[in-house]
């Protein structure tokens, strides 16, 4: 599944948090990106991580170029890693959902997702995608009740109704919401609004 450039406003956070010389590097990989020159992305991505391993901002632009490559394994290593160092933002748990999700791993979805929430309570684009998912997982169970000979005609409906939720969605499966604005590491409880 390939992530939505259309989110991927990174740079306006990123210039205000780093160094002038790093902040244009970021800058022009955050350009690149958005104008779709991944692979000179990704390699202009993995320079500056060569010199600043750390940098959490080109760590998650580094993913979302991964998963709009089509490298979905990559995009989750470097977002669990991000989790992993970072477990008080939101962003990256909401970004393994959705790559989670688009290989139909739901149970590890909603294990992100509640992380995420558990991270940052008021997160609305995870609350969201939470919603999406549940609905993506009762249409699943609905229709392997189908399969297995329920000829219900209330579990028919039902199942025609999510799918009529689901179809109404941009991205399947499910979720259709992930976060492209760098998350910024604080050290305090104050948490930057969530990018839609």
């Amino acid at each position: 599944m390939a992530l939505s450039r259309f989110f991927a406003a990174v740079a306006a956070c990123i210039a205000l948090a780093a160094p002038p010389v790093l902040a244009n590097e970021v800058q022009e990989i955050n350009q690149q990106f958005r104008n779709g020159n991944l692979a000179g992305a990704l390699t202009h991505a993995d320079a500056y991580l060569a010199k600043s391993p750390k940098d959490a901002q080109v760590r998650f632009l580094k993913g979302l170029i991964l998963a709009d490559l089509g490298k979905t394994n990559d995009a989750i290593v470097v977002f669990t890693g991000l989790t992993d160092d970072h477990p008080e933002l939101p962003e990256p748990y909401n970004n393994l959902a959705v790559l989670y999700a688009s290989q139909n791993k739901y149970a590890a979805a909603k294990d992100a997702l509640e992380m995420a929430i558990r991270a940052h309570p008021d997160y609305a684009t995870a609350h969201e995608n939470l919603g999406d998912l549940y609905v993506k997982m009762a249409s699943v169970e609905y229709e392997k009740a189908l399969v297995l000979g329920n000829k219900n005609a209330a579990v028919q409906a039902k199942q025609v109704l999510l799918q009529g939720m689901l179809e109404g969605q941009a991205v399947k499966p499910a979720m259709s919401k992930p976060d492209t604005a760098a998350p910024k590491p604080t050290r305090d409880s104050s948490r930057p609004a969530p990018a839609r």
